[in-house]
This record gives C-alpha cells, sequence and structure tokens, in this order.
C-alpha cells in the first residue's frame, strides 16, 4: 500500500467533490426544516382549534404519506418494495421507537406543554447526538460544542414566548416531552443504518407503514371515520401527509446521507426560525428582540455545524 493512499492524500476534485456533497446535503435538511416550520402553524390550527386529537393527526399524516409512496413506488420502482429478511427487524425497531415515537411524543408534548416548550424539548437532540457520538470516541470539536450552545440558546429565545410554558404539568408529560428528544437522537442516527443499506424512499415508505398501523391500533381507523370530518379537514390532512410528511422526511434523509448524524440535527434546528416566520407572515406573530437575537443564534449554529474537515466527511463515508 502507498504511504499517501489514506484519507489524507485527498486530491482537489476530492475535496471539491466533498464539499460539494456536503453543501447539497445541508441544503436538503434545511428543505425539510422549510415545510416542517411552515406546516407547523396548520398542525396547530386542525389538533387545536378544529378539536382534532393530536394522536389522529399523526396517524392520518403517516397513513397518508405511507399510501402515495407506496403507490409511486409499486409504479415507478417496485425494486424499491424489496427487503431482506434479515432486515425486517430494523425495521420494525425503527418504524416504532423511530417514526412513531417521534411524531406521537412531540405532537402529545404540543398539546400538554405547548408549542414552544415542545419545539425546545425536541431539539436537545442533537446534543444526545454528540454525546453519543462522542461515547464512541469521536472527536468533539470546539465549533460543534459552540454550535449546539447557540442552537439551544437561540431555540430557547425564539420559541419562548410561543405559548404559556406550563410549568404544572404532570410528571408523564414531561417524561414524554425530553423523551422526544431521545427517540429523536435515536431516529437521525438509527436511520444512518439502513440509508447505508436502502434507498431513502425504501426506508421512508416502511418505516411509514409500521408507524401508521401502530398508531391504527391505538386509534381504530372506525373512530377516525366516525367522527365525520368535513372534506375541507380532510384537505388539511392531506396537506399535513404531504408537506409535513412526504416530502419533508423525503428530503431530511437525502440529506442524512451525505452528512454526520451530529451536523444534520443541527442543521435541523432551523426549523423553529422557519416556523416563526412563518407564523409572523401568515397569521401577522411578528419577532420581538430576543426572537431575533435567537435567529441570529440558530443561524449560527447552522453555519459552526459546517466547520469540519471535508476529507473527514469523505473518508467516513467511504468506510460506511
Amino acid at each position: 500500500m502507498r504511504a499517501d493512499s489514506g484519507p489524507s492524500a485527498m486530491t482537489a476534485p476530492d475535496h471539491a467533490a466533498a464539499r460539494s456533497n456536503r453543501a447539497r446535503g445541508r441544503a436538503l435538511v434545511f428543505a425539510a426544516t422549510v415545510f416542517w416550520g411552515t406546516t407547523a402553524t396548520l398542525a396547530r390550527f386542525v389538533f387545536r382549534d378544529r378539536q382534532v386529537p393530536a394522536i389522529t393527526v399523526v396517524e392520518l399524516r403517516l397513513v397518508i404519506a405511507a399510501t402515495l409512496l407506496g403507490i409511486w413506488l409499486a409504479w415507478r420502482k417496485p425494486e424499491a418494495l424489496r427487503l431482506k429478511r434479515k432486515d425486517v427487524g430494523y425495521f420494525l425497531v425503527l418504524g416504532l421507537l423511530g417514526v412513531a415515537a417521534v411524531q406521537g411524543s412531540y405532537y402529545y408534548s404540543i398539546s400538554v406543554l405547548g408549542v414552544g416548550l415542545a419545539i425546545l424539548l425536541q431539539y436537545l437532540a442533537p446534543s444526545l447526538i454528540v454525546l453519543y457520538e462522542a461515547a464512541r470516541g469521536a472527536k468533539v470539536t470546539a465549533a460543534t460544542v459552540i454550535a449546539l450552545v447557540c442552537a439551544l440558546g437561540g431555540t430557547a429565545l425564539l420559541v419562548g414566548d410561543v405559548d404559556r410554558v406550563r410549568l404544572h404539568a404532570s410528571p408523564i408529560s414531561w417524561a414524554i416531552g425530553f423523551g422526544s428528544a431521545v427517540f429523536f437522537a435515536f431516529y437521525v442516527v438509527y436511520s444512518k443504518r439502513g440509508l447505508e443499506r436502502y434507498a431513502p424512499e425504501t426506508v421512508l415508505f416502511y418505516t411509514f407503514l409500521i408507524a401508521g398501523v401502530f398508531w391504527a391500533v391505538v386509534t381504530p381507523p372506525a373512530r377516525i371515520v366516525a367522527a365525520h370530518y368535513d372534506a375541507r379537514l380532510w384537505g388539511m390532512f392531506l396537506i399535513l401527509g404531504v408537506g409535513s410528511t412526504l416530502v419533508p422526511f423525503s428530503l431530511f434523509y437525502a440529506g442524512l446521507r451525505r452528512l454526520p448524524a451530529a451536523e444534520a440535527g443541527i442543521v435541523a434546528t432551523l426549523e423553529p426560525l422557519v416556523a416563526v416566520i412563518a407564523a409572523a407572515i401568515f397569521l401577522g406573530e411578528w419577532l420581538r428582540p430576543l426572537q431575533w437575537l435567537g435567529a441570529v443564534l440558530v443561524l449560527a449554529a447552522a453555519v459552526l455545524a459546517t466547520l469540519r474537515q471535508p476529507a473527514a466527511i469523505l473518508a467516513k463515508s467511504e468506510r460506511g
């Protein structure tokens, strides 16, 4: 073996390819946050102003997303529906402890703790991912630590006054709120394993399907039909299934394939910023001074999260 054959011997084209790959990954994750952030106000309207239970919204958006994606795959990419038998257990775990748990715990937290606190709790996930990677021996740079502090502090300033903080919520409500961060961190890290072996649409379809079936057991479809939701509300369910589930998760997975889990998680903290800006545009809820400071911190976190050497990223992706 040549002495210069290691990752440190990357050529200029290799560096350029690595930088381009990372830039595309960050753009894809950011695009996902735009969809998540802008549809957050619709989700809040549906299960607060229209009194639709949060878990029903979770179930319907998953079922709609899985159905549309399944039809498209059967038509255009039937080979993507094939799974190896040894991977069935992996998809069950990711579907239940990843997708079902993340969405269920997050929407439940919104309903009992408020929008702002629920978002803040879930975006503890990047810190958990960094701690997990550090425990496995990964080097944690000063830029990453500063990015985490900026992301957490910025998110707190952005969403701290969106909803009243319910300090007297039950211990189980707080546990589920913190659990949403744990589940989200697990989802991001554990998804990497599946994305190394399957196309993103394959992982999405089966995890959406598994999670949708799980919540359908919790809330049987007959109960949803008996609620007699009107056509306008079903239109909102469709928008949530596509605009807050199918499209953004597809974008997020496409970005996650190109980025380390911690970096993808930190870039995803732009979602609260997008949500607050969307509320200002669509609801007239303009940013206050502290929220502008929070916006600056979140943007700084996203920039700092990118300060890793392209060579390291390329070498990591080559090793799988």
